[in-house]
């Protein structure tokens, strides 16, 4: 007699989001193999208590400002699920025992502690949270070879990029260089987003709602003005040469409108392996989960008799000013990247919230990366997660005030 195997027991990071909807697709329509242990969200009540009904997590953890309409909430359904203040829940079902699997989908710096607690356990990290290997992809990489997490990406570039590895470099990306694979270049592909046909001007006067409008992808607010300024390549470019080993010049960067090419692996005998299909996250997200394996995803299939001519197109970075940025941070080290990111979400909060113009995003990133006080730190290596967040912390206060100013 044969049993089944234990479902996998997911802790998902992040859950009220786009990655956490599409990720609980795939935990439904594969409810056999995969079982949600544990959830976070942040101010999204009622989705978390919708989760909370339908998947019986053990743990749900919620923003401390509204941890008690959410218990008292959770006690009037009589759930069993254990409730948690962000301050210190996170962490916690992040490194969780019984949790075999982190999807880490927290946007921004917020994602950073709770990632890296769940590679220091040693878990299986889905990672969608680019922002932690933006500010501590040293760290990230390095403990994770310390205690055997497997870091896996579910950006759907980054995720496309490790299709069309090989498996020996998949599991060791310091192999990267060894001449038999032959790897030229890893290339992103960006859709180039709302503004890829409009004029610097236009960008200049766009409005909140044209910024968080993308024509290809449903996205958080944040990543979709990240997209339309090309920061969000500019991050994911920093993200590859951690993840995959190698330098800023070894990944280019090109404009694909159409989003069916996610991204591509140049090798030296000419040819281009490229990872294609519908703009789902689910793909991605299914991939990871199942690795090495294949699941079904529940997205619909590219039909390749009604795609139109695929475009690609050589990234103008005098507009997109983001990305340019993101290139020279990487080259001048770990103080610079955390400077670059968290400049960025306080510019695009503030554009959010109707203070500057987007292309003053771009401006503020740039001279929070030349401000005299922050000179000493662009070039600096951090080992520790608290000089990181101190870092971070003193580029908000300086990205604020040169908001206040403008």
């Amino acid at each position: 007699m044969t049993t089944s195997p234990k479902p996998q027991s997911i802790t998902l990071l992040g859950a009220t989001g786009s990655i956490g909807a599409s990720t609980l697709d795939l935990i439904r329509l594969h409810s056999g193999s995969y079982r949600l242990f544990a959830v976070s969200g942040f101010s999204n009540v009622q989705k978390l208590l919708d989760i909370c009904q339908e998947f019986n997590p053990v743990f749900a953890v919620i923003g401390d400002a509204y941890f008690e309409e959410f218990k008292s909430k959770i006690n009037a359904l009589k759930l069993s699920t254990q409730i948690l203040k962000v301050s210190d829940g996170l962490d916690f079902i992040a490194r969780h025992d019984k949790a075999d699997t982190v999807v880490c989908a927290i946007v921004g710096g917020a994602g950073l502690s709770s990632t890296l607690s769940a590679v220091q356990a040693g878990k299986k990290v889905l990672l969608a949270n680019k922002e932690a290997l933006v500010m501590a992809g040293d760290l990230v990489i390095k403990t994770a070879k310390e205690t055997g997490a497997t870091i896996l990406p579910i950006d759907s570039e980054h995720n496309a990029i490790f299709q069309c590895l090989p498996k020996a470099l998949q599991d060791d990306n310091t192999l990267m260089y060894q001449e038999n694979f032959g790897i030229k270049k890893l290339w992103l592909t960006a859709s180039g987003g709302a503004f890829l046909h409009k004029s610097y001007d236009q960008m200049r006067t766009a409005s909140v709602a044209q910024a968080v409008n993308h024509p290809n992808w449903s996205m958080g607010a944040k990543i979709t003005v990240d997209s339309n300024t090309m920061m969000n390549k500019g991050l994911e470019l920093i993200e590859a040469c951690h993840l995959f080993g190698v330098g800023v010049d070894d990944v280019g960067v090109v404009i694909h409108p159409q989003s069916v090419v996610h991204s591509m692996v140049e090798y030296v005998d000419g040819s281009f392996l490229a990872q294609c299909g519908t703009p789902d996250m689910k793909t991605p997200i299914g991939y990871a989960l199942a690795y090495p394996n294949r699941i079904k995803s529940g997205v619909k299939p590219l039909n390749l008799f009604e795609m139109s001519a695929l475009e690609f197109i050589k990234p103008d970075e005098q507009k997109f000013a983001c990305l340019a940025l993101a290139k020279q941070a990487m080259k001048l080290g770990n103080g610079a990247c955390i400077i670059l990111n968290g400049a960025n979400e306080v510019a695009v909060e503030a554009f959010l919230k109707g203070k500057i113009k987007l292309t003053d995003i771009a401006s503020i990133v740039e001279n929070c990366l030349n401000v005299d006080e922050l000179t000493n730190e662009l070039t600096k290596s951090f080992e520790n997660l608290a000089d990181i967040l101190d870092l971070d912390k003193r580029v908000r206060k300086i990205a604020q005030l040169m908001i206040y100013h403008i």
